[in-house]
């Protein structure tokens, strides 16, 4: 038995690329509003670990006295989104999280870009 393919969206549906137009959206907002010295320290962070070129997630940069928290958890997005598209870092799976204020939920895993990596060893 085969699974059931539609074509073309479904009426009443989520359309994909309206999906990740308003994910796009939301992430530009949390990054335009994200205070500036706090942006600027979770870079730094992101790209240290990032030179490592160990798996890690955002709980990880506070752990490693890196960055403090947030003023909301929906910065940790923009960062992440930045510094991927900047090539710094890349998904690198889901995990459970490390933070105990969680309970153990799913978050990302990120890692150093190979090209990263390379150009900043150099």
């Amino acid at each position: 038995m085969s699974q059931l393919q539609f074509p073309t969206p479904v009426v009443g549906t989520v359309d994909p690329a309206a999906g990740e137009t308003a994910k796009r959206d939301g992430i530009a907002r949390a990054i335009d509003a994200t205070p500036a010295d706090w942006a600027v320290a979770c870079r730094a962070a992101i790209e240290e670990m990032a030179r490592r070129g160990r798996p890690f997630q955002a709980a990880d940069l506070i752990a490693e006295g890196l960055v403090d928290e947030p003023d909301s958890p929906a910065r940790w997005g923009g960062a992440f989104s930045s510094a991927a598209a900047a090539g710094v870092v890349e998904h690198a799976g889901v995990v459970p999280s490390s933070r105990a204020t969680v309970h153990r939920s799913l978050c990302r895993q990120w890692i150093g870009t190979p090209e990263y990596r390379t150009e900043a060893a150099a």
